[in-house]
Order: structure tokens, then C-alpha cells, then sequence
């Protein structure tokens, strides 16, 4: 069948979680013989990426612009270039996935999480997400939601049932340590935290947690902040040698540095699944993660829980923590992934719902 997914910035994976997302699931749909297009708002050397046809649109770069305007152009061109099925991401994106329905093209909606708690949206932003909230519990064939918490939100408030499909993340540690050598690191000697710079994830939080500790480890903090360049500059006011900002890092070196931590640093309190924390735990990290409902429920079983208060604390804890006690939690860790986290695993679910909503037409 043909198959299309709209809302992200497109593939290959150079930004975020919908960005890896699309990568993955539209990769493994290609090679199981399915035609599947992607639209992108970054050009790519090629027109199709491993299997997967590419289609550029332009977009407006601006905070509050860029997701909607190149959705926009690209359901405006999916009505005339059809497909069996589409996958739309991002609830902002909501509002588009009528006029698909109405042209008779089955969509199915990736809402993500509560994006309209983050601090980085002003009045009128948060406004907007609230409002495509309600688009979309009317407006797609299928509401999909990547955690629990979500779906019970969508259910509780809207009354809106949604498909419970999680995100997926490859599990093994990488034995190179291209990353490391360019950063100079030592394997096992550096606390690790990933994630947009903005002021929700928490990263000034995890530096002076982390400063305050006399320890002979580094803290990498990785990551870029494109809407939030006040909050990355106050992140960057550090004089500690240990703290290194590389900024993003993607592909092979952003998996060797999760492959190598001493310990992987969660401290986002907004979203549903987070892929990051995903990832971290498939790649085998001892873990520390904030605690709210949906980084529990992702972590709860096999990594440490913090409240904002006694990040200190916890980062003691890891410090002082045998081998074996840490191998222990790195192996806790990727059989969870494992069993639960399965990119297959997800495939197979988008998979049957997209041709269920392809045979349903």
C-alpha cells in the first residue's frame, strides 16, 4: 500500500524524537513493501532515503510558524498526490487531517504530548494546542498517543479513545568511541543529559546539581535550543572545566556517548514518551529520571527516580555505587527496551492500523 507521513522536519533523523520516529517506522515499512512517502522541510543529497520517497516544501522559519506552514503546503499536496493512508504527527498539526478526511484519505494523528505546558509557547501558542486538541478528538479516523498518561488524558477530557502504540529504540551498547575521542572523554567517566535547552527539560537544573558535587567525572550536556536562545545562554554561563556543550549531536556519536555515560540524565517534566529516555535506556544507561507520570511510566521499573530537590543526592548515589550494582541496572535496562520498546514491535502496530484504515475507505 502507499503510505505518507506529514508534521515533522522530515528524514533522515537531524532533530528530534518525530524526526527518529519517522526514520524508523518509515524505513521498515519501505522494506516491507509498502510505498511510503515522508515530507521534509530540509533537502536531503537524495529523493528517497532508503527506500522511502522524499518530498521538499518550503515552510517559514519561525517559532510559531514552522510546523503549521509546512503542513499546510504538504496536505495541500497530498490532495492531489494520494495515498491509501496517511500518518500525521504533532497535535498542532490536528486542523490539517480534516480536509484529508473530507478528500476521502484515511488519517490516522500522532498527537505526542501536552505541548501546550510548555514554557517556551506564549498566550497565543499555548491557545492553539489547546484548541487542536479538540481537532483532534473530532477530526482523524485514528488518535494515536505514545504513553498511557496521554491516552487516559485524551480519554478522560475528550472522551476520545485512542491506539496505544509506544515509541520504539534499539537496544546493545556501541563498542566505538568515535565521540568520546573528539570530546575527550573516558568511558564511565561522564554524566550524560540530552534534550532541547528549554527551560521545562531542566538543564540549568542538572549543571548546578551537578557542580555542586567534588567529583573527578565530566557532565556532557547535549542539545541545542533554536526557539529558547535566553535559556541556552544562561546554561552556558558555566566556569566548571568539567561541564562540556558540544550542542546537538546526532546519528552513531549521539548512541556512543548513551553507550559509554557513567549515567544518563533525564529532567524533562513535559510530553508524553520521551524518545531520548527511550533510547538511554536501550542503550543499556544506568538512569536517572525526574519524576512525573510519564517518564515513570516509560523508567519506573528499572531506573532511579528524582525530585527536582535531591538531584545532588542521586548523582551521590550513582558515584558511589559498586560495578556490579550498575551493571545490574544497564541490563534491567535494555531487556526492558526489549520486551516493551520494540521498533518491530511498533511497526507492526502502525502497520495494521494504517491498512485497517486503508480497507475501511
Amino acid at each position: 500500500m502507499k503510505f505518507a507521513i506529514l508534521g515533522t522536519r522530515g528524514i533522515p533523523a537531524s532533530y528530534g524524537g518525530f524526526e527518529t520516529f519517522a526514520e524508523e517506522l518509515s524505513t521498515r515499512l519501505a522494506a516491507r513493501g509498502h510505498g511510503v512517502t515522508v515530507y521534509c522541510r530540509k533537502r536531503h543529497s537524495a529523493p528517497v532515503y532508503r527506500g522511502v520517497q522524499l518530498v521538499y516544501l518550503p515552510t517559514i522559519r519561525h517559532k510559531y510558524l514552522d510546523t503549521v506552514a509546512h503542513t499546510l503546503l504538504s496536505t495541500l499536496h497530498l490532495l492531489i498526490h494520494r495515498q491509501d493512508a496517511v500518518l500525521f504527527c504533532n497535535a498542532a498539526n490536528a486542523i490539517f487531517t480534516l480536509a484529508a478526511r473530507l478528500a476521502g484519505i484515511p488519517v490516522a494523528l500522532n498527537v505526542d504530548g501536552l505541548e501546550r505546558k510548555r514554557r517556551k509557547w506564549n498566550r497565543l501558542g499555548r491557545a492553539w494546542y489547546a484548541l487542536s486538541e479538540r481537532f483532534a478528538a473530532w477530526f482523524p479516523n485514528a488518535v494515536i498517543s505514545d504513553a498511557a498518561v496521554i491516552q487516559r488524558y485524551y480519554l478522560e477530557r475528550y472522551g476520545k479513545p485512542t491506539h496505544l502504540i509506544p515509541y520504539g529504540a534499539e537496544t546493545g551498547k556501541l563498542t566505538t568511541t568515535g565521540a568520546l575521542d573528539r570530546l575527550g572523554l573516558e568511558p564511565g567517566r561522564y554524566f550524560l543529559y540530552v534534550s532541547r535547552m528549554e527551560p521545562e527539560n531542566n538543564a540549568l537544573l542538572v549543571r548546578e546539581a551537578f557542580e555542586r558535587l567534588d567529583a573527578g567525572v565530566k557532565l556532557v550536556l547535549v542539545g541545542d535550543a533554536p526557539y529558547a536562545s535566553s535559556y541556552l545562554a544562561e546554561v552556558r554561563k558555566t566556569k566548571d572545566p568539567r561541564v562540556l556543550l558540544p550542542g546537538a549531536i546526532y546519528g552513531r556519536g549521539y548512541h556512543e556517548l548513551l553507550s559509554h555515560c557513567l549515567a544518563y540524565i533525564h529532567a524533562t517534566e513535559v510530553g508524553g514518551t520521551h524518545p531520548a529516555l527511550v533510547e538511554a535506556l536501550g542503550r543499556g544507561c544506568l538512569t536517572l529520571f525526574l519524576h512525573t507520570p510519564e517518564n515513570a511510566e516509560v523508567a519506573g521499573a528499572v531506573a532511579i527516580a528524582f525530585e527536582k530537590q535531591d538531584l545532588e543526592q542521586k548523582l551521590r548515589l550513582v558515584l558511589a555505587m559498586s560495578d556490579a550494582e550498575r551493571s545490574a541496572y544497564q541490563a534491567r535496562a535494555m531487556e526492558h527496551v526489549r520486551k516493551h520498546y520494540n521498533w518491530e514491535q511498533v511497526t507492526d502496530a502502525y502497520e495494521q492500523l494504517l491498512v485497517s484504515l486503508a480497507h475501511r475507505r
